[in-house]
């Protein structure tokens, strides 16, 4: 009787240090300062479910800066991926740099199981994408794509609406993405620097908030592509954006359905929204967290309920906080889920057939394989 006891203690023994290994927050890499969303990451509440160990930024001015900003040690900051890796053993890195480093980063981390997440979009172009996809494959690693929008509760709520048939078949989606522009709203000039450049961006508002609305209709199209991609666009403040477009619209056509898209650097008020069209009615994501729910009466009348949401339950409020639960496997991401990488590489095809027709004043038909 004793020596079952004592080899049943053995076994839970032996297994404590993957339990606590579980329970350690993930050791994570900050590769690049320049892109202001790294601000998400520097400036959350300690949750115990993260903990930056290094930082990879060569402008030690910026760095220094964000270092009196958030209190941590010029110690933990690196002139390349290879030192901070060396010295940190990261799990997992968050991109904060151009999107044409992405590619770079993947190829760096891949080959040494480390997984990463990108800001958004996944790349500069669909052959970057397809080889940091194919890098990720090959080496196992989790690579996820983080946009502000994926944690709107209000998204969530119109998704699960459209699904219960709350508004009848999907039929039209609107989304409308933007600001007044990077210079206007005041952006700092490492980030101004790179993201009005057609290389280290992959375009100008057409990739920077085009690829909001395409993530999110790949998402309620489960996947689905569309037929055919046709997209406008106009540099309207020639001034602050030499270089790039500032003002887009990408139409996507499906066999039963259509989705617009306003990504624009000219709209007078920021905005993130979008509108779901059904047969039988209507819903407006407003904001991060108000929603509208029309159902049509008559011939121009509606009923109209409106929810005012609270934020999502953890680990799906937080990117870091998924990130973490990710790559411990406590949650496994469903099919074209919006950080998903098999999402992202349909957004970074349509993103690719959108700039082409911009370019040719064509529509774009995509293939069929």
């Amino acid at each position: 009787m004793i020596s079952k006891v004592l080899i049943a203690f053995s076994l839970i023994f032996m297994a404590l240090p993957n339990i606590s290994a579980q329970d350690e927050p993930l050791k994570v890499g900050v590769v690049g300062l320049t892109h202001t969303h790294v601000h998400w990451i520097l400036g959350r509440e300690d949750l115990g479910d993260i903990k930056i160990v290094g930082i990879v930024e060569p402008n030690r001015e910026l760095a220094q800066r964000y270092s009196q900003q958030y209190g941590y040690p010029m110690s933990v900051v690196y002139n390349t991926m290879e030192e901070m890796i060396t010295a940190t053993q990261p799990e997992a890195v968050t991109a904060f740099g151009t999107i044409y480093e992405h590619l770079e980063i993947v190829a760096t981390c891949a080959p040494k199981g480390i997984h990463v997440m990108v800001e958004k979009p996944l790349a500069v172009s669909l052959e970057h994408a397809k080889k940091m996809e194919a890098l990720a494959k090959k080496h196992n690693i989790h690579l996820l794509t983080n946009y502000e929008t994926t944690w709107y509760p209000s998204n969530h709520k119109a998704y699960e609406l459209l699904k219960k048939g709350t508004v009848g078949d999907l039929r039209k989606v609107v989304v409308h993405d933007g600001h007044r522009g990077p210079k206007k709203i005041g952006i700092n000039r490492e980030f101004l620097d790179w993201l009005t450049d057609p290389k280290d961006n992959g375009g100008g508002a057409i990739m920077d908030f085009g690829c909001y609305g395409v993530n999110l209709m790949t998402w309620l199209k489960e996947g689905e592509r569309p037929n055919t991609v046709t997209a406008v666009t106009h540099q309207l403040q020639a001034e602050n954006n030499p270089k790039v477009d500032d003002d887009a619209t990408i139409i996507l056509s499906y066999d039963d359905a259509k989705a617009t898209i306003q990504a624009s650097w000219n709209w007078p008020i920021g905005r993130k929204d979008m509108e779901i069209y059904g047969l039988t009615g209507a819903i407006y994501a407003d904001n991060r967290t108000q929603l509208r729910v029309r159902i049509a009466e008559g011939y121009d009348g509606f009923k109209e309920s409106s929810y005012d949401l609270p934020e999502r339950e953890a680990p799906r409020n937080d990117p870091f906080t998924l990130l973490a639960a990710v790559v411990r496997n406590k949650v496994t991401l469903e099919p074209y889920n919006l950080t998903s990488l098999e999402n992202n590489m349909v957004v970074m095809e349509i993103l690719d057939a959108a700039v082409k027709s911009a370019q040719s004043g064509k529509t774009v038909k995509l293939s069929t394989d």
